[in-house]
């Protein structure tokens, strides 16, 4: 009943705002009844998210929505996902398509999507306050042409707590650090003490498995460990050696913390903050996701007036670390729920108010106030920091367009969940000192080698990306190797 109530509050709130501005377009077509066909991937989530406020504003625009949750091979059966996803849009012809970044990508090239700059250029539809380089982005994915628009994002930065660097004498971290300017930096921290008492220079992502952490540290530098075009592994390099040397002294220097699956399980959610370590006040950074910000709101409200001592005071963030070579670049930021107009829609323009609207600045004024756990409003103004930190760390640098998982479809079936528990398993022998770090680089050579040259295509997608973003934990390498 809650949830209802706010969203009737926020319809309300937008027509009171909103009512007498003019959307423009031709009066006779405002009033002429219309439908709109939208995929998306269920109905009511759809109407909580979207579809309320639009139809309040345009009740001229009737939305069927087109639901793609039963978009699944049949039990037993090992399909090509993307092809039964083809067929769906063939078959059921939305005039909107909500996709990833690798279905727009496929999409756009294949001439399924409709071009939006005539839009964009008829309405003067203001692209200047979207976040920094969406547009670029998706135009590179594209061809060069805008084919659609992403209605949320998430990225991911640095928080260091200043009150430990100041204590320990040490120089606050800055943007656009490298890798190891940044495990060199949390190596000055002490490393004695007990666990759940001693100070951490960084607590970085839920895993200290060594494939784990080499795989943050290569997607900063847009390395991968294979070439799915070629279908050729590129992990037993110079270049990976050299990550798997930095993640091992990473390891060793015990100056990591990594949050087991075993802290996510069982107390109750004031122990799970407070077991936190940068929230509690032990780490000196942390590399993580938005949703940290909204979980030290719930501290302070949470947790009894005693353990409120405990908890970190002066905080602030700059960028995630980044290739030296790319500065400007972060594998980290990732964009869903993009919205797109079918080539064959029977309603291109209707389609685009649709979109125009909800990558608006007056939806993302009403809207940002809503709670948006792990991801950001597209329009960078409506960012809520009424603490005064650097959120600009989140969103500064401009979205990597070469990523590891561009043709993941093209991969053997199973090929990255297979590869992953080898190097897992072999990579642990290299971090206890029963195996050399070249012998195993030239097994899992040897081994990716093999699961590539199966040669069965057909990858079902999976959302990589969204689960990093929500997660805020380790993340694999963002491209594929040249």
């Amino acid at each position: 009943m809650k949830k209802w109530m706010k969203q009737f509050v926020l319809v309300m709130a937008v027509l009171t705002v909103l009512s007498g501005c003019s959307f423009g377009g031709d009066k006779g077509k405002a009033d002429e009844q219309q439908t709109l066909r939208v995929m998306y991937y269920e109905e009511s989530s759809f109407y909580q998210q979207y579809g309320m406020l639009f139809t309040a504003l345009f009740p001229n625009i009737n939305i069927e929505v087109i639901s793609t949750s039963k978009v699944r091979p049949e039990e037993g059966q090992e399909q090509d996902y993307t092809k039964l996803m083809n067929e769906f849009i063939e078959k059921e012809q939305p005039d909107i398509l909500m996709i990833d970044t690798s279905q727009y990508e496929k999409m756009a090239t294949d001439g399924k999507l409709y071009e939006l700059d005539g839009f964009i250029e008829k309405d003067k539809y203001d692209t200047e306050g979207l976040v920094p380089g969406m547009v670029d982005y998706l135009k590179e994915m594209g061809g060069g042409k805008l084919y659609g628009l992403s209605t949320s994002y998430s990225s991911q930065a640095l928080y260091y707590n200043k009150d430990l660097f100041d204590k320990f004498g040490i120089d606050y971290p800055k943007d656009k650090m490298s890798f190891n300017e940044l495990i060199q930096l949390a190596k000055r921290f002490p490393t004695d003490g007990s666990d759940k008492e001693r100070i951490y220079g960084l607590k970085m992502g839920y895993s200290d498995n060594l494939f784990d952490i080499a795989s943050t540290l290569a997607g900063a530098q847009n390395l991968a460990f294979f070439n799915a075009g070629k279908k050729e592994m590129t992990i037993n390099t110079p270049a990976w050696k050299g990550i798997f040397e930095m993640a091992l002294d990473a390891v060793n220097s015990k100056a990591l913390y990594f949050e087991s699956a075993n802290q996510m399980n069982g107390g109750s959610y004031e122990d799970y903050l407070l077991g936190n370590p940068f929230i509690s006040g032990r780490a000196a950074m942390t590399l993580d996701g938005s949703y940290v910000m909204q979980q030290l709101k719930q501290a302070q409200d949470y947790l009894k007036e005693k353990d409120q001592e405990k908890l970190i005071k002066n905080w602030d963030l700059v960028s995630v670390p980044v290739d030296p070579a790319n500065p400007e670049y972060s594998s980290m930021i990732n964009f869903y729920n993009i919205f797109a107009i079918n080539n064959a829609a029977a309603n291109k323009e209707a389609a685009w108010t649709f979109i125009k609207y909800i990558t608006g600045d007056d939806f993302a004024r009403v809207t940002s106030k809503s709670n948006n756990f792990g991801g950001f409003p597209i329009r960078t103004k409506y960012l809520n920091n009424d603490e005064n930190r650097n959120l600009a760390a989140f969103y500064a640098l401009k979205p990597s367009v070469n990523n590891m998982y561009k043709d993941y479809d093209k991969l053997p079936q199973n090929f990255y969940m297979e590869f992953n528990g080898t190097a897992q398993t072999e990579l642990q022998k290299v971090k206890e000192g029963k195996a050399t770090l070249d012998e195993t680089l030239l097994k899992l050579q040897t081994v990716g080698q093999g699961l590539l040259d199966k040669g069965d295509s057909g990858q079902p997608p999976s959302n990589p990306e969204a689960q990093e973003g929500a997660s805020g934990g380790a993340v694999s390498s963002e491209a594929v190797a040249n």
